[in-house]
């Protein structure tokens, strides 16, 4: 059994390793720690992070089903002016934003914002931005089988009826599921996911938000962060990434946090 439940009045511990880029900050609030993205210009990227997995190779990430995270947290603003991204959950550090690592597929499980200035369309049935409850493994064999089938593929899903015909099966292979929250992202919520072997469950406030049979599969690092980066990805070949000017400080406050796991 693994139990990880930090002292909220005090700055994060040993145990978290911080990617904090200038202007923004990590301050103990009276509430709990708060993650603070302050204004600058669009051309820079800034972001307020703590981790458990820089300078770990993926195979030594920390965490892996079942596992369990509670989370309490409010943010500045609502979804429409709080730009950037945003979240807390499981992930494989894909894209190597600290570490020396190679590029991977992305696979991950979490509570993720993305402002209207992010595309990314995982989900049919779900916009390419908002604050959700999602996953994905694109680390899968399906997906791997698929890969060939690109080429013709990513040009026929232009064409939308070709899109809804053939992107759930792209889905499906990379196991990718997606539930918009819509909840007043300024109030305090407890945001609750369970990882488990063979799927997942979210909750907000003890309500259920999404269940899923797919969940990623092997060890990823937590993540909690507030950043000013736009990407874009889409089935029908998009794919880009920018930063977004703030204007004013925002911020996601944590008021509680709780990760628990049955591995060994």
């Amino acid at each position: 059994m693994s139990l990880v439940q930090p002292d909220l009045s005090r700055e994060p511990g040993p145990e978290w390793q911080r990617h904090v880029v200038a202007p923004s900050t990590i301050e103990v609030t009276r509430d709990g720690w708060r993650f603070t993205n302050n204004p600058l210009e669009g051309r820079r990227y800034t972001n307020a992070q703590i981790d458990d997995y820089q300078g770990r190779r993926r195979g030594d990430f920390p965490w892996r089903a079942p596992v369990s995270l509670t989370v309490r947290a409010r943010f500045s603003h609502p979804f429409g002016e709080l730009v950037g991204t945003a979240g807390f959950g499981f992930w494989n550090d894909p894209l190597v934003m600290s570490g020396l690592r190679l590029p991977a597929l992305p696979r991950a499980i979490w509570f993720f914002h993305g402002s209207p200035h992010n595309n990314i369309r995982l989900d049919l049935h779900t916009p390419g931005c908002g604050w959700k409850a999602a996953t994905v493994d694109a680390n899968r064999l399906p997906a791997y089988l698929l890969a060939p089938t690109l080429p013709l593929a990513v040009p026929l899903m232009n064409i939308r009826p070709m899109y809804r015909a053939l992107w759930p099966v792209g889905q499906r292979a990379i196991a990718a599921r997606e539930a918009l929250l819509d909840i007043d992202m300024t109030a305090w919520h407890t945001y609750q996911l369970d990882w488990g072997v063979r799927g997942a469950e979210f909750r907000v406030d003890g309500e259920l938000v999404l269940r899923t049979d797919a969940a990623p599969r092997g060890r990823l690092g937590f993540v909690m962060w507030i950043d000013n980066q736009a990407m874009v990805a889409t089935p029908w070949g998009r794919v880009g990434w920018r930063t977004v000017p703030i204007e004013q400080p925002q911020w996601m406050e944590i008021g509680a946090l709780r990760i628990e796991s049955a591995m060994r």
